[in-house]
Parts: structure tokens; sequence; C-alpha cells
């Protein structure tokens, strides 16, 4: 029974993420938005590692994303009697 609850809590601890490890994942993902939207935005005419270069690089990921997320089914709910009806969508 001891083992099982150790590796049960060894288990637990080893999923949590060090902040330092979190940093590091973003800085991946910073890098990788670099990467991709970058050349477009120098493209664009923006110099590289600018502010404005470094806005249009997040304004195209998050244009790229919200286009990506808005594709996803959408369900509805509906509940209700006589013209009365509560919707839910998830």
């Amino acid at each position: 029974m001891r083992i099982l609850i150790l590796a049960t809590l060894i288990l637990l601890v080893s999923g949590c993420a060090t902040q330092a490890e979190r940093a590091a994942q973003v800085q991946r993902e910073v890098d990788q938005m670099i990467q991709v939207y970058g050349p477009g935005c120098e493209k664009l005419g923006y110099k590289g590692d600018t502010d404005p270069w470094r806005d249009c690089v997040l304004r195209l990921a998050t244009k790229e994303s919200l286009e990506r997320y808005s594709r996803a089914p959408v369900s509805a709910n509906c509940v209700g009697h006589r013209g009365f009806f509560q919707c839910t969508t998830f």
C-alpha cells in the first residue's frame, strides 16, 4: 500500500512544471511565431526586430489562431415550451 501511495505521489509531483520550464515553453512558442510570421511581416515592409514588426507578428499569429478555432464545431441545446426557450451553446 505504501508503494502505491508513494508511486502516485511521485507521478503527481512529476507532472508539475517549474516556472523555469514554463518560461522555456513560452520562449519556444515565441521563437516559433517569429520563425513562421517574421518573414511575412518583413515582406509587408516592417523592419526586423522593431516594435511594429513584433506587433505584426503577434497580430498574424492571433489572426491565424482565431481562424483556426472559429471553425470548431459548435453544438446547441435548447429547452423550453411555447416560444420560451433557453439555449446553451458549447
